[in-house]
């Protein structure tokens, strides 16, 4: 099937546009959104891309008076969104458009949490009812234009957010945080560089892997997982060897997207490892994903092995053994060239720190092996030594 025959129109899991060239329905998004002084929040690399600034030229031309925010970093933190409020305010904004990968949805969301709502943004952490602080109707509507294919971000009701205090990842929760409209453009991905499209496209992977893994009864979840995987099988290598493949581009903007949307039904010791190695080392999350996802697997092979056989068919095996899943999983994270251990990036006297964190993570509750906080240590022991006997 050509790209050009790539195009669709979803609701679920919320109103989604995808296709080449969907990013002019911008403007238009706008006004169907009430929308009418943006606050377009991104990063320093999008604004100095080409297409950039014919998307804010559009927008004025249309009578919209949008505002740049693109003071985000990779991992954005509690003074990243402080700084967005305040530009937000400044401007009288009325609503959100996001431009870019999971960092500007994440601090884009959190921004169109808080501007007409009480408290700051750590109060809205994911535990208990913190969400209900929150008045949904004050809650800015926003677009989501994503650049990568990778945390999904764009049809997420969350955020990761790092608490720099503890250099903690802290997940912000409200059940209306989810963009009102996506516009998955994969003209907008295409010459991501190699190693980005590598790491995120393996963000996704680890969402799918953890989501179908993961404990609790939720067959819509399961069965979107395993068609995210097996878009990310066929199409992560094409776009990592040619970035300017907008087929396999249009397939990973989807299976990102999948993969978000399957993890409602839950995550695993993947993300509750990567989230406090990112925030303490910087890690790009998708390569920490990368990085732990065999070990976790070795971990959890008692329990999850019976599944491994539909995961097996559906990423196109001819064996349906873990040890064939496995053995794929490290010849393509290999392939794209991502590093197979946390040597040089994670001393041996920072696991017990991390342990704990790890075990607070509220990732770890849908795992599907439970884990002590020496188990989680092991794990890190061997991901930092490249042991993956059990």
């Amino acid at each position: 099937m050509s790209h050009d025959a790539l195009v669709g129109n979803f609701n679920y899991p919320t109103h989604y546009r995808i296709g080449a060239g969907r990013v002019r329905e911008l403007a238009d998004a706008c006004c169907e959104l009430g929308i009418t002084r943006p606050l377009i929040v991104t990063d320093p690399g999008i604004v100095a891309l080409d297409w950039f600034v014919p998307i804010v030229s559009a927008l004025d031309a249309a009578g919209l008076a949008a505002r740049v925010l693109s003071d985000i970093g990779t991992n954005p933190d509690t003074s990243h969104i402080e700084a967005g409020l305040t530009v937000a305010a400044e401007h009288e904004t009325d609503g959100c458009i996001l431009i870019g990968g999971g960092s500007a949805m994440d601090a884009g969301k959190c921004i169109a949490l808080l501007v007409n709502n009480p408290g700051q943004v750590l109060d809205y952490e994911d535990s208990g009812d913190n969400w209900k602080q929150a008045s949904s109707d004050a809650i800015l509507p926003t677009i989501a234009v994503p650049t990568t294919a990778g945390t999904g971000s764009e049809v997420g009701r969350a955020a990761v957010i790092v608490d720099p205090r503890h250099h903690a990842k802290k997940i912000i929760f409200h059940p209306r945080m989810q963009p009102d409209l996506v516009l998955a453009d994969p003209e907008l991905t295409l010459g991501l560089p190699p190693r980005l499209t590598a790491a995120t496209g393996m963000d996704a992977f680890a969402h799918c892997f953890e989501a179908w893994c993961a404990r609790g009864y939720h067959p819509m979840a399961d069965g979107i997982a395993l068609e995210g995987m097996h878009l990310i099988a066929a199409h992560l290598l094409p776009a990592f060897l040619n970035g300017d493949d907008a087929a396999a581009r249009t397939h990973l903007l989807m299976a990102a997207a999948m993969g978000a949307t399957a993890f409602q039904k839950g995550l695993g010791l993947i993300h509750a490892l990567s989230h406090p190695v990112g925030g303490v080392t910087g890690l790009h999350h998708g390569t920490a994903n990368a990085i732990f996802q065999p070990y976790v697997m070795v971990h959890n092979r008692p329990v999850i092995e019976p599944r491994m056989a539909r995961m097996a068919q559906a990423i196109g095996l001819e064996g349906e053994r873990f040890e064939d899943v496995l053995d794929w999983t490290l010849d393509l994270r290999a392939r794209l060239e991502l590093p197979h251990t946390l040597e040089g990036i994670v001393e041996e006297d920072a696991i017990t720190q991390l342990a704990g964190m790890a075990a607070a993570d509220p990732s770890l509750a849908t795992n599907p092996k439970s884990c002590s906080e020496e188990e989680i240590q092991r794990v890190l022991q061997k991901t930092i030594s490249g042991d993956l006997d059990p």
